[in-house]
C-alpha cells in the first residue's frame, strides 16, 4: 500500500490569508493539534518574515522535538540561511526553498532569465544542504510552466541535493487530468531520487481534486491546510484530503498517518485562533456537513444511516448526526424528535402536531427544541390530546 505523507502549512500558507494571522502562542497552540493529528510534516513558518515567524519556528521546534518541522525560504542566501536558523533546534528540520519557474512570472515578478532562475534554485538547494541533508525544492507556478523547462529544474535540483520536488498549483488554475499529467511526467523524470509533491489553490474550486488527481498519478506527498485555509481562495483543505483517501479506498488505495478521529478537533481549534470558522456547508467539519433537513432524507438515514451517510461522523471527530426540523422535515424525524424529547404521541397526535408544526416551520429557518415542546403543550392545551392527557 503506497503512503501518502501529509505535509500541513496550515501555520505557513494558512496564516497567509486575511484574517488568518496567528500569534506565537496560537501556532504554538495549533502546532500540538497538528503534531497529534498526525501529520507528517509541519511548516511552522517563514522565517524571513518578521521576527514573530522566526520564533515561531524556533519555539514549536523546541517543544515538539520528534516532529519533522519546516521553514520556509526563498531561492536567495539570506532566506536559507534565516531559515536554518529558526530550525537550529529541530530534530529533524527541513528546509523548503522556492523560486518561479513560471515565464509570466519570469517576466513580470523575477525579471530573471531561465538560466539565471536556474542557477537560484541549485545555489539555494546546494546551501539548504549545507545545514540539514532534507531539503525540499518548489517550482512556483510549476502549471503554467514550459514543461521541458520544469524537467530541467527539477533534475537540476535532485542533482543539487534536493529530496523532494513539489509541483504546486500556484494560482488554481490546472484541472486534475491536465494536471495528473504533469505530474506523471516529472515522477516518470526523477523515478526514485525524489518525493514528488502537491501544493494546491482553490481559486477554480479543484484545489482537492486536483491533488488527489497527482496521487493517482505518483506524487506521494499533498501540501494541505486544517479547513483549507490559504492565499485567495485557499488551499486543499488536509481534512477532504484525508478522507477521500479513506472512503474510497477502492479508488484510491493510499494510506496516511492522520488520525481522523481528531480532525473535527483540530478544525475547531483553528476557528478559535483565526478570526472565521469553516462555512457551514463545508465538507467534513463544517456544522451541516453531518446534518439532514429535508423529510425524504430524515426518513431514510432513520430507517438505515448510510442511504444518506457516506461517513460515519465519529470516524472525524464529529458528535453526532443532526436531524434539523424546518419546513422541508417529515413526520418520521418529527416523531423522533418528541420521542427524544420525552412525549410519546399515537398517529393522529402526531398527525395533527405536524400540521401545526408546518404552519410554525414555514414562517422559520428552522424550529428547536424549546419550540417543539411548546407546540406539544399548545396542542395539548387546546383538547387535541384530551384522551391521552386525562
Amino acid at each position: 500500500m503506497s503512503r501518502i505523507y501529509i505535509f500541513d502549512t496550515t501555520l505557513r500558507d494558512g496564516e497567509q490569508s486575511p484574517g488568518c494571522s496567528m500569534t506565537k502562542s496560537e501556532k504554538l497552540r495549533m502546532a500540538g493539534r497538528l503534531v497529534d493529528l498526525g501529520v507528517d510534516l509541519l511548516e511552522a513558518g517563514f522565517p524571513i518574515a518578521s521576527e514573530g515567524d522566526f520564533d515561531a519556528v524556533d519555539t514549536i521546534s523546541r517543544h515538539f522535538p520528534w516532529a519533522q518541522i519546516v521553514a520556509l525560504a526563498r531561492a536567495c542566501t539570506l532566506d536559507v540561511e534565516r531559515a536554518a536558523r529558526a530550525l537550529t533546534h529541530a530534530r529533524r528540520p527541513r528546509i523548503h526553498t522556492f523560486i518561479a519557474t513560471s515565464e509570466i512570472h519570469l517576466k513580470y515578478k523575477l525579471r530573471k532569465t531561465r538560466q539565471q532562475v536556474l542557477d537560484d534554485a541549485v545555489a539555494a538547494v546546494e546551501l539548504a544542504r549545507s545545514y540539514t541533508d532534507d531539503v525540499e525544492f518548489s517550482a512556483e507556478d510549476a502549471t503554467r510552466t514550459d514543461l521541458d523547462y520544469l524537467k530541467q529544474v527539477s533534475q537540476a535540483v535532485v542533482e543539487a541535493g534536493a529530496r523532494t520536488v513539489n509541483l504546486p498549483d500556484t494560482v488554481g488554475y490546472s484541472v486534475p487530468d491536465e494536471y495528473a499529467a504533469l505530474i506523471r511526467e516529472i515522477v516518470k523524470l526523477l523515478g526514485d531520487r525524489a518525493v514528488v509533491s502537491v501544493h494546491c489553490h482553490d481559486d477554480l474550486g479543484l484545489a482537492v481534486a486536483n491533488s488527489l488527481a497527482a496521487v493517482t498519478a505518483g506524487a506521494r506527498q499533498v501540501e494541505c491546510t486544517i479547513n483549507g485555509i490559504g492565499e485567495r481562495a485557499g488551499n486543499a483543505a488536509l481534512e477532504e484530503v484525508v478522507m477521500a483517501i479513506k472512503t474510497r479506498h477502492d479508488k484510491l488505495p493510499f494510506e496516511t498517518a492522520i488520525q481522523t478521529e481528531k480532525l473535527y478537533g483540530a478544525s475547531q481549534a483553528l476557528a478559535q485562533c483565526i478570526s472565521f470558522g469553516p462555512q457551514p456547508n463545508k465538507a467534513i467539519v463544517g456544522d451541516n456537513a453531518f446534518a439532514h433537513l429535508a423529510g425524504i432524507h430524515q426518513d431514510g438515514f432513520l430507517k438505515e444511516k448510510t442511504t444518506y451517510e457516506i461517513m460515519d461522523p465519529h470516524t472525524v471527530g464529529v458528535p453526532e448526526t443532526k436531524l434539523v426540523l424546518g419546513k422541508h422535515s417529515g413526520r418520521h424525524a418529527l416523531k423522533k424528535r418528541t420521542e427524544d424529547l420525552g412525549f410519546d404521541l399515537s398517529p393522529d397526535e402526531l398527525n395533527e402536531l405536524y400540521r401545526e408544526f408546518t404552519r410554525l416551520a414555514d414562517n422559520k429557518k428552522g424550529v428547536r427544541n424549546e419550540e417543539i415542546s411548546a407546540l406539544v403543550r399548545e396542542v395539548i392545551g387546546k383538547g387535541v390530546f384530551a384522551e391521552t392527557a386525562g
